[in-house]
Parts: structure tokens; sequence; C-alpha cells
């Protein structure tokens, strides 16, 4: 089950998956987690939270309209491959078309940017690199 939920609920998942369980939760907040527009998602698989992600409005580049960046994006280990994310995500993007917002887009990590792909975003910049975390693409989605 997908429920809208709070930053304080998805920060151990943010540490353990993201930052390999290096920081401490309040490390783990991101300066846009409780600005105005934030939302937090979180598939609920057998009443334990298995996946999160968060969303800020965010434009990008020379892209038109409202956008949305799309962070924090985690799954436990023991949910990953069950097509968990893709749901979370695909919630989150017709939620957003119905806020009227025209894209989203993400610092995907490069390992994750098949999934992405998968999810209707494509590749918008050339690798870069994330000290401490590794390579990274912008992906965006158009939503209208």
């Amino acid at each position: 089950m997908i429920k809208f939920i709070e930053v304080e609920d998805l920060l151990s998942i943010r540490n353990d998956v993201l930052r390999e369980g290096r920081l401490t939760l309040d490390e783990c907040r991101f300066p846009t987690d409780k600005i105005v527009g934030a939302f937090h998602l979180g598939y609920y698989k057998n009443d334990e939270l298995a996946c999160i992600v968060s969303f800020h409005p965010q434009t990008y580049g020379e892209f038109t309209g409202v956008g949305y960046q799309l962070r924090g994006m985690a799954t436990i280990d023991k949910y990953r491959g069950q097509g968990l994310g893709n749901q979370l995500v695909n919630f989150a993007l017709t939620y957003l078309r119905g806020q009227k917002a025209n894209y989203v887009w993400c610092n995907a990590r490069k390992k994750a940017a098949p999934f992405y792909h998968n999810t209707g975003f494509e590749i918008v910049s050339t690798e870069f690199d994330v000290p401490g975390i590794g390579p990274h693409y912008v992906m965006y989605v158009k939503l209208k």
C-alpha cells in the first residue's frame, strides 16, 4: 500500500540504503524536506515500510514550467526487485500530473539509471560524480 508519509518515517531507510548506515538520522535530512510543496511517499508491504521517495518543487536547467525533483529513492534489501519502486514512482508521477507539474527530474545513480529509464525518465546530462556516493546522471520525465 502506498501512503503519503512524514519525513521522520523514512530517515532510517535513507540512512541504511543510501548512506550505508554511516550517518545520524538528522544528517539524512534534506534541506528541502519540509519546504512548501514537498511530499514523501512510502510503500508498505506487510505493514513494514519497504520503499521510500521524496519530491519537492525545483526547476532544472532550461526546462520550463513547474518542475519537481525526485530525491532519496530507496528500497530495503528484502523487497528489492519486486516492483515496489516502480509502483511508487508511477503513483507520484500520476499525482504530480494532477498537481499540474510539467516535469520531474532527479540525480540518478549510474547503477539506478536503468530503473528510472523503465519508468519513463531519460538521461539529460553527462555522467558526473557526487563525492562519497559515486557516478550519477540527471534524468528527466515530461509530464505534460
